[in-house]
């Protein structure tokens, strides 16, 4: 089938269009390459430079491709950034994502899968690991933008009759991720130590996340073509890893034997989550299965 991948030149989702590919699938990215590499763009996609905020640009794109499925991760995903100014958050995450669901309406897209968040959209559940009847919190504008479009996602797949899938990330870490972004702490201290600079923690360390390989979150993305419909699905290991134990896990990859530097908590990031995969496993047959110290072995040996 011919699926529609925005943000693919960037970490999640070009490991999303490389699955797709391999499983013989013909894949369209948009990226506007604000955050993506075109390096990362797979050779035997078609590749489009352009901005979901570009509705016209957006327009003619679903009219010559005429995809079946839309995979939509593009998006501004920065806690901090977006605390700092959410204007752009919003403008991205929720005017970007409205202009896909009118073209896919308009184009008789068949599904419409949707990368969201379990680590910002939650906020400070009582229960951890939350699962999906945990009612939204979000503690930042990203979380609120992402909660917005899956609340769109809902209301446009019912007045144009297409399904959808809405994945609720954890923190994804692997080969490709930015190592100078804001997000992405594996990648950020692994650069770091591969630097021989020590790493920052927020906080005293405690501070924790659900971390899950890319590859599997790529698995799961595949297996969304056929199966689940009209479901929001966490794609989580339900276990906390705080930034203490990333910092030991790395630092034992790198031979790194300097301290962390430590700075006050940021506002806006979640103290702790995790979030169930329990509806993932019984839904789409999927469970993670890359164990965090082996895919931080990985993810080093990439950067």
């Amino acid at each position: 089938m011919k699926i529609l991948v925005t943000g693919g030149a960037g970490f999640i989702a070009s490991h999303v269009v490389d699955a797709y590919v391999k499983g013989g699938h013909r894949v369209v990215v948009v990226d506007n390459l604000s955050t993506g590499f075109k390096k990362n763009v797979n050779p035997k996609a078609t590749f489009y430079k352009a901005d979901i905020r570009d509705a016209e640009k957006i327009e003619t794109i679903f009219k010559k491709e005429k995809p079946q499925v839309v995979n939509h991760h593009a998006a501004i995903a920065e806690v901090v950034k977006s605390l700092r100014d959410p204007m752009p958050t919003f403008d991205v995450n929720i005017t970007g994502t409205a202009h896909l669901l009118l073209s896919s309406g308009r184009h008789k897209v068949k599904r419409f899968i949707f990368a969201s968040t379990g680590g910002a959209i939650y906020g400070e559940p009582k229960t951890i690991p939350a699962d999906e009847s945990t009612e939204p919190v979000p503690l930042s504008p990203y979380g609120l933008s992402k909660h917005v479009g899956e609340l769109m996602i809902r209301f446009y797949a019912k007045a144009y009759g297409f399904d959808y899938l809405i994945f609720r990330y954890p923190n994804v870490y692997g080969p490709r991720q930015n190592p100078r972004g804001e997000a992405g702490v594996v990648a950020i201290f692994g650069g770091l130590m591969k630097s021989g600079t020590r790493p920052t923690i927020f906080g005293d360390g405690t501070k924790a996340r659900d971390y899950t390989y890319v590859a599997d979150i790529a698995r799961a993305n595949l297996l969304a073509l056929k199966r689940g419909k009209n479901e929001t699905i966490n794609l989580g290991w339900g276990k906390k890893v705080s930034d203490r134990q990333i910092f030991n896990t790395i630092a034992k990859c790198a031979h790194f034997k300097k301290k962390p530097v430590y700075a006050p908590y940021r506002k806006g990031e979640v103290y702790q989550i995790a979030i169930t995969n329990a509806k993932a496993k019984k839904i789409l047959g999927w469970q993670p299965k890359v164990k965090f110290e082996e895919g931080v072995r990985m993810t080093f040996a990439t950067l």
